[in-house]
């Protein structure tokens, strides 16, 4: 029997057998369709029981069955395999044996029962499981179908014509026939159907059923899914928003009227105050350009959509493919139950002056960038799960209901693995709707402050970084010495306003001496646990919590600490930094008891010392009088001191890369920077995410999702101010004349990886520098860059092949830059310098006056750049060409900086910053 299983085994591996794997929801053998069934995972074509009768020709083929006696006198039933467990499928075979079965009588039957045995493990093991893919097809979308937009991407045919619609109808249809002619019945569930920017659908299928569209016709992209993650008090004053764009504008009250920003995140919380709709200030702008939908559902009535939410729709069927939504939190409506969405959308478009209340503390009054501008909704991540596929699909929706901006802080976490990464559908997406007239803005990442980290590759989207502002919310602990710690918490102070002085205790002197419970670092010091501690040694005292193994590890919370402070009756709590774990980072978030995090090693040392020396223990360690006194002040009063901006810590750093390699590309990322460090917002008192929020209706949070709606904002003030501009020259104004420079003014720091650790900013840090709104509204001078450029580009790129671009966004390459970074962005990045480039860039006037600029260069280190001419005068509306020499002089293996400044005779002062890596001289 060995024999001729190992004979079967090598006919299958050389294809003589033919064995197929599917998928189905039977533990039973059954016959079907001229097919054995065999377990789980197993079908066995009738033949192969053909050719396993005609190799042993004296014995009986194999007939169908679902309960089939073989050929002899002794029947034998098989048993269900209800479970694929070795040690459960065995036992059948010694049942075979038991029967004293006639073995060499029938060895070809006894050795199919062994064989698909077999072939069910291996088959449960290796089985397809079932993943998203995304799917874009040749002919056009209904966008670009005919003559839909113009070159500025207005529109000029109504997209819900009879046409579009047709042709709409036609697009679905096509994406069934193809579903349905190359793939086999009962594989597959179509999620979307793409037609507005982008002609494609995403399908919940296996990898071989998904190989199988890869050749299927009409075809021209198949990607998996990688999945979506997530990625204001004061900020409007410390970007001069109120005395300079907001007056031009008619002030807070009249700033981005008119403009709809559509918002693609975890959805909005409609009844919060920063989105509500005030009827003695009626909205009195036209948005017919705009036409969205309200769709409700659970915790979002129609009425949600009250004026200042213009639309709100969600997308779920890619989430709910590849997991089981909960349905306390995955709310299937536009209901924000994580609070992330709602954070942005207020950033960006939240009402002015809404006072922010925590614990029945006032922290100041909250405004968005733009609190006139009106808000679309387009929920596509849930607190379960986030896919690209609903948020493409989001995209898509957005694009064609007309928003002026679109916001993404969500989107893939890391670079596609097949593709270049300015050809991921999701780049490919945003560059349609880039050519459909939309300024699009996203989240540069939160991987810092390593390089090459930006999440944000495309030249099409501006990509933006975080940084602090110069408001910081400073704690502090009183020792009975004297001597103040720093720390962070927003918290009110211990008894008598923090002056008062109680004992201090560290939690592992107050365990319970013969408590039932693992002496594990979460119950002894970390505080997580209030039945190991003493109630009678803790009550009333501040208890020192220290840093450990739980929360090195992710299991252990500060939530938990503050519930066995208030179960336990703590005055407060200090968590402190261990010396075996190092500093850590630590923002402010609110305790609903006093309490302070101290982050830093030294510090927590201190505080220990002084502990150790106001203590008496006896000859077995337990501490017998507790003399150290300490009290909390005072941790939700801001401070408005010190060096700022400073880029952040987690923000992604570039350079931009074109592949999954990190090959740097001639593209500079991220584009810019905006506040995102500890920024007030609207929050869902839910909070699925982030429990020591809940109940919470605002948070202060930090993200380069935080950054992106600064961005988004000032954009939309940009449009409102100059109707007529396209996305790119939107993007232009914000670039050239964003700043370098700090409130001191040195060049912007930027985080390095240890607490404290700052260095010089440079443009992989910073992008153009810190958003200065006042300036970018009147710019002076915008380097336009629309769709045939961008295609010329992605042309131009080295050793692209050309199909792949043609099958990615459906245009040929009819001609190609002479190098990418001939691409007309307001920035030259040079990934590979050898000897000499000239580059071009092409600047319009945008001001209503002509205009003189002179132009000077700081050249990056090792490179000697000229420019020409060396001044110009330029007309309104006029072109300007400027040549762009480098030549390198030192070779060198590091990105180095510099930049192009044009100064008018009118006041404008327009920055390109310039990256250049010299690679050698010849």
């Amino acid at each position: 029997m060995d024999g001729w299983l190992s004979v079967f085994i090598q006919n299958v591996a050389l294809g003589y057998w033919n064995l197929e794997i599917l998928c189905i929801d039977t533990n039973t053998v059954l016959a079907k369709f001229g097919c054995y069934w065999l377990g789980k995972n197993i079908r066995v074509s009738r033949s192969f029981f053909d050719k396993l009768g005609s190799m042993h020709a004296q014995e009986e083929p194999l007939k169908a069955f679902p309960r089939y006696s073989p050929p002899s006198s002794h029947s034998i039933q098989l048993i269900s395999l209800n479970s694929l467990v070795p040690e459960l499928m065995f036992p059948s075979l010694k049942m075979i044996m038991a029967n004293k079965v006639d073995t060499s009588a029938s060895s070809s039957y006894y050795a199919l029962l062994i064989t698909v045995l077999v072939f069910v493990i291996v088959g449960t093991c290796c089985a397809e499981e079932r993943s998203v893919y995304l799917v874009l097809m040749e002919e056009e979308p209904v966008a670009f179908h005919g003559s839909h937009l113009s070159h500025e991407g207005r529109k000029v045919l109504a997209l819900d014509s009879e046409v579009s619609k047709a042709h709409a109808k036609h697009l679905v249809d096509s994406h069934d026939q193809l579903l349905q002619s190359n793939l086999e019945t009962g594989s597959y569930n179509k999620l979307y159907s793409f037609k507005h920017i982008v002609n494609g659908f995403s399908v919940h299928t296996t990898p071989s059923q998904a190989n199988k569209l890869k050749v299927a016709p009409g075809v021209k992209l198949v990607e998996k899914d990688r999945g979506a993650k997530l990625m204001t008090t004061y900020t409007p004053q410390f970007l001069g928003l109120p005395q300079e764009v907001w007056a031009k504008e008619g002030g807070n009250k009249n700033g981005g009227e008119g403009i709809v920003i559509g918002f693609v995140d975890t959805g909005i919380t409609p009844e919060h105050p920063s989105f509500t709709y005030d009827p003695l200030n009626p909205f009195t702008s036209n948005i017919s350009h705009f036409s969205g939908a309200c769709e409700t559902g659970p915790r979002f009535p129609s009425s949600s959509c009250n004026g200042k939410i213009v639309s709100a729709r969600y997308f779920s069927a890619g989430a709910q493919a590849i997991a089981t939504l909960n349905t306390s939190v995955d709310f299937l409506s536009p209901f924000d139950a994580a609070g992330h969405g709602s954070h942005v959308a207020s950033i960006a478009a939240g009402n002015a002056g809404v006072p922010v209340m925590m614990d029945g503390f006032y922290y100041g009054r909250a405004s968005g960038m733009a609190p006139r501008a009106r808000i679309a909704v387009y929920k596509a991540v849930y607190p379960t799960v986030g896919t690209i596929t609903d948020v493409v699909a989001a995209i898509d929706q957005a694009t064609m209901d007309g928003v002026d901006i679109l916001t993404l802080s969500v989107g893939p976490d890391e670079p596609p693995e097949d593709t270049i990464t300015f050809l991921s559908v999701f780049d490919i997406f945003m560059l349609f709707a880039r050519r459909a007239g939309v300024f699009v803005a996203q989240a540069a990442g939160n991987h810092g402050p390593d390089f090459s980290t930006v999440v944000s590759y495309s030249p099409w989207a501006v990509g933006v970084a975080a940084c602090s502002t110069d408001r910081s919310y400073p704690g502090s602990l009183l020792l009975g010495n004297g001597l103040k710690v720093g720390g962070v918490g927003l918290s009110g102070p211990t008894f008598g306003d923090g002056k008062f002085l109680c004992k201090l205790v560290l939690a592992k002197d107050a365990v319970r001496v013969n408590g039932a419970f693992p002496r594990t670092p979460a119950y002894v010091e970390e505080c997580q646990y209030p039945e190991a501690l003493d109630p009678v040694i803790v009550r009333g005292r501040i208890v020192i919590c220290v840093f450990s193994a739980g929360f090195y590890n992710g299991t252990s919370n500060i939530n938990a600490i503050i519930d066995t402070a208030r179960t336990l009756g703590f005055m407060g709590f200090a968590f402190v930094a261990n010396p075996a774990y190092g500093d850590f980072i630590a923002e402010p978030i609110p305790f609903a008891v006093s309490g302070i995090i101290i982050p830093k090693v030294v510090d927590a040392q201190i505080i220990s010392q002084y502990y150790e020396q106001n203590i008496q223990r006896d000859e077995r360690g337990f501490v017998i009088q507790y003399c150290a006194r300490a009290a909390i002040r005072e941790g939700r009063v801001a401070s408005f001191v010190g060096q700022a901006p400073i880029v952040s810590r987690f923000s992604s750093r570039g350079p931009d890369f074109v592949d999954s390699n990190r090959n740097p590309a001639d593209v500079l990322k991220p584009d810019i920077l905006a506040p995102g460090h500890q920024i007030w917002a609207a929050w869902s008192p839910l909070s699925a995410l982030e429990p020591i929020l809940t109940g919470y209706h605002f948070a202060l949070l930090s993200g380069t999702s935080m950054a992106t709606p600064h961005t988004v904002g000032i954009a939309a003030l940009i449009k409102q101010y100059n109707p007529s501009w396209t996305p790119s020259m939107i993007a232009s104004a914000i670039s050239t004349t964003a700043t370098k420079y700090d409130n001191y003014g040195e060049v912007i720091l930027a985080e390095g990886s240890y607490l404290n650790s700052y260095y010089p900013s440079t443009h992989f840090d910073r992008g153009a520098g810190l958003v200065n709104p006042a300036r970018a509204i009147d710019p002076g001078l915008v380097l336009p860059a629309e769709f045939e450029d961008h295609i010329n580009f992605l042309c131009s790129l080295p050793g692209i092949d050309w199909s792949v671009i043609n099958a990615a966004t459906g245009e040929r390459c009819t001609r190609s830059l002479s190098h990418p970074a001939n691409l007309n962005l307001p920035s030259v990045t040079i990934s590979t310098l050898r000897n000499s480039l000239t580059v071009k860039r092409s600047l319009k006037n945008v001001d209503s006056r002509p205009e003189t600029y002179t132009c000077s260069v700081i050249s990056p280190n090792g490179t000697m750049v000229n420019l020409s001419p060396t001044w110009f005068r330029i007309a309104p509306q006029e072109i300007q060409d400027i040549e762009i020499q480098f030549r390198v002089i030192q070779a060198g293996g590091e990105f180095r900086f510099g930049e192009i400044v044009l100064t008018g005779s009118l006041n404008h002062i327009v920055r390109l910053p310039l990256s250049v890596l010299p690679i050698s001289t010849s």
